[in-house]
């Protein structure tokens, strides 16, 4: 961390805040050379791991995109479908790591979209396992009912 106003490398952590959305701190630094104070916003960056391996910053509007297009014509609000992020989001962000894979992040979005909409649900599960066949889809449904049961 460099002071912005002598560019020396020491500082100290005077006060911390976590910000309004919990994935951030806003740090106020004194340097210890010329003694001013300057703030820091830290955060930490979680990348995603594409299935060809390549890195990309996490981005929740893909989610958001998603989900959205699985529950298009069904019977949910914008605020459900923004809760279904914010859980996924929650969930990644609380494993602590810097790298997620891609799989991962689609596995975290199926069980709370399952239980707001399960045709939702079958479109999205569809593109994420990859559904081949009409096997797929009974199969599937049929995983379905024995959960409801």
């Amino acid at each position: 961390m460099h002071c912005p106003y002598c560019n020396a490398t020491e500082s100290r952590v005077v006060d911390s805040r976590i910000s309004e959305d919990g994935y951030s701190i806003r740090r106020r630094r004194l340097c210890e050379n010329c003694e001013r104070r300057f703030s820091t916003n830290e955060t930490i960056q979680l990348c995603v791991v594409k299935r060809d391996g390549t890195l990309e910053a996490f981005d929740r509007q893909k989610i958001m995109d998603g989900v959205v297009k699985s529950a298009q014509g069904r019977p949910i609000t914008e605020s459900d479908l923004k809760k279904i992020v914010d859980a996924v989001e929650e969930k990644v962000r609380s494993l602590g790591l810097s790298q997620i894979d891609s799989y991962d992040i689609g596995h975290a979005v199926l069980e709370p979209l399952r239980k707001f909409d399960v045709i939702a649900y079958l479109r999205y599960a569809s593109v994420y396992k990859g559904f081949k066949s009409l096997d797929d889809y009974i199969n599937e449904i049929e995983k379905l009912k024995k959960r409801k049961n």
